[in-house]
């Protein structure tokens, strides 16, 4: 699910294409229902790609909603890779952002 979404992430990309960067808009909303998850998509400027799966039946959760917690994943993101002490590719090992990804968790589920 997570492969076909980030195909229909890139498709999406290039269909905006040009329209995308002139509204600077990262959130590229739902990418991919099935019957029981959705697929929702962000790019940053850098091209890195986010993909949120939730589960369908959680009817709680909003598109405005959904966009605030990647928002949140992302800034987060970028304080961690921002570190100078982080090594560009290695995987990030924090107690504090493990703990951000875990509050993103819960509010999902």
């Amino acid at each position: 699910m997570v492969h076909t979404s980030m195909d229909v992430a890139d498709k999406t990309i290039s269909t905006r294409g040009k329209a995308l960067v002139k509204q600077r808009e990262p959130y590229l909303g739902l990418l991919y229902p099935i019957e029981d998850y959705k697929a929702y998509g962000y790019v940053t400027n850098s091209k890195v790609k986010f993909v949120m799966v939730v589960d369908s039946s959680n009817t709680a959760l909003r598109d405005n909603e959904i966009c605030s917690m990647i928002r949140k994943l992302h800034s987060f993101c970028t304080d961690m890779v921002c570190n100078p002490f982080y090594n560009s590719g290695d995987r990030i090992q924090s107690r504090a952002f493990d703990k951000v990804v875990t509050s993103i968790m819960i509010q999902v589920c």
